[in-house]
Order: structure tokens, then sequence, then C-alpha cells
């Protein structure tokens, strides 16, 4: 106890640090779960959440043994497993490939420009994706009639094409930024490795594959991990922005039901 004691005194700086990240998981991620209980009460806003009636797994039970449960199951699961499939991979081959490439304003140039994306807004790129595949108006109707002579189809309507739609939409959107930490694993490698590669004859495509790629394996494990522990958080606003009427059997998930249940109904939630 007494060495704990003068190990706090001499550090104690370092665990002075510590309070910042502690506060803002306490005030963020643990006062927050208070609002949980919204989910055991018949929630009124008139009522409050303290004074609404406790009505336990009530609500539980209704999404369980709703016709539509197995279908935004299903939708929620497909969509999760299909963008960890389709986006986890790009952000690696791209810094494994950006990072063999010794042009550095080109590097540079293309890190950038594959940034930008992830700063779009939600709704702005929803509003890209309207405008460019809109059958009419957008590039996608117009290159369609100007090669067929004939109005293409409505892939925002079409259920078969909304899952692609929304993952590789994403996968555009975020791949570059998403990168930056394999861009970082990289800086690590040593040059010296490389440098005796080449004197055994290694191009770089092997270079990459026996040097580069299992410096950054660990790196990547960590990765898979962490996105792994959210599959099942799809997130809100771009599925229900692309929602419509034609695709809802394609694109309804658990938050999406859940906020027209609860919320976006108007109605009373008997």
């Amino acid at each position: 106890m007494q060495k704990l004691k003068q190990k706090y005194r001499r550090y104690w700086q370092l665990y002075l640090f510590l309070l910042l990240p502690f506060a803002y998981v306490f005030i963020f991620n643990y006062i927050p779960m208070v609002g949980l209980q919204i989910a055991f009460r018949k929630f009124s806003i008139a009522k409050t959440m303290w004074t609404s009636p406790w009505v336990g797994f009530a609500n539980f039970e209704k999404f369980l043994t709703s016709y539509q449960f197995a279908r935004v199951l299903k939708n929620t699961i497909f969509l999760s497993a299909y963008a960890v499939l389709a986006a986890f991979p790009f952000p690696i081959i791209f810094a494994l490939t950006l990072n063999s490439i010794t042009h550095r304003r080109f590097k540079k140039i293309t890190q950038t420009i594959t940034y930008i994306p992830h700063f779009i807004s939600v709704v702005v790129l929803v509003g890209i994706v309207n405008q460019i595949l809109h059958p009419m108006n957008g590039l996608y109707g117009t290159f369609y009639r100007l090669l067929t002579g004939s109005v293409p189809s409505d892939l925002l309507a079409s259920p078969r094409a909304f899952p692609h739609i929304y993952v590789w939409s994403g996968v555009w959107q975020n791949f570059g930024y998403n990168s930056i930490i394999y861009f970082a694993a990289l800086s690590s490698v040593s040059p010296e490795l490389h440098e005796a590669a080449q004197v055994d004859g290694a191009n770089r495509f092997k270079r990459m594959l026996h040097i580069d790629l299992p410096a950054i394996l660990p790196t990547i494990t960590i990765m898979l991990i962490l996105r792994m522990s959210s599959v099942m958080n799809l997130g809100f606003q771009k599925i229900y922005l692309m929602q419509n009427t034609l695709n809802l059997s394609a694109s309804e998930v658990i938050s999406t039901y859940v906020y027209k249940k609860g919320l976006g109904s108007g109605a009373a939630n008997d």
C-alpha cells in the first residue's frame, strides 16, 4: 500500500491527465444510460421520462411479436455484414498502394482528395446520390437514355439496388479518411527493410506483401475487432433519408422502425 502511494505521488501528473478521458466517458457514455429506462416505460412527452407509466418488457414483446420483426432484423444484419465486408479492405489496400508510390506530391494530393468526402454531411451525400442516380435528370438517367434511347428503371426505388447504393456510397465517402491510421502504421516501417529486400531482388509488390502488410497486421486486427463491436449500429440518418415506400422492404432496419413506431407516427403507441 505504501509503495502504491509513493507511485501515485511520483506520477500524479500522469494520473491527473486520466481525469479528462474518465470525465468524457462518464458524461457522454454513462450518464445517458439513465435514458434507457424509456424502453421500459409507455413514454409520453407530457408525462416526461420519470412519470411515464412503467410497462416492463411490454415494448420488447410488441417488437419481437411484430410481423415486421424478421424482415427488420434480417435487413439490419445483412446491411451491417455487407458494410463490413465491403468497406473494411479498401482503406488497407489504398494505404498499401499509395505508400508504395515514391512521388510525394502525388501522394499528398491523392490523400487530400480522398479525405474530403468524409467531411460531407449525410444530408448532402444523400442529395448527391439522388442527383446522380435520378432516372430523368441524373447522370445515370442521362447516359442511359443516350446509349439506349429509353428511360431507365429507378434504382432509388429498387429494393434489390438499395443495399448496394447504401454500402458503396459509404465506401466512397470514408475509405480515404479510414486509411489514415494505416498510413501512420506504415510510417513506422524501417526503410532498411525495403533496401535489403531491393538488394535481394524484390519488386514493389513483393515488398508491399512481405514487409508492409505484416507490419500493419496488428493494426488491422485491432481495427477489425473495433469495427465488429459496432456491427449492429448502422446509424439512422442515411438509411432514413434514402428510404421511400418502394424500397422499404430492403431499407427498413431496427433504428428506423423504432423511430417510426415510437416517435415518427404521431399517433399513440398502444
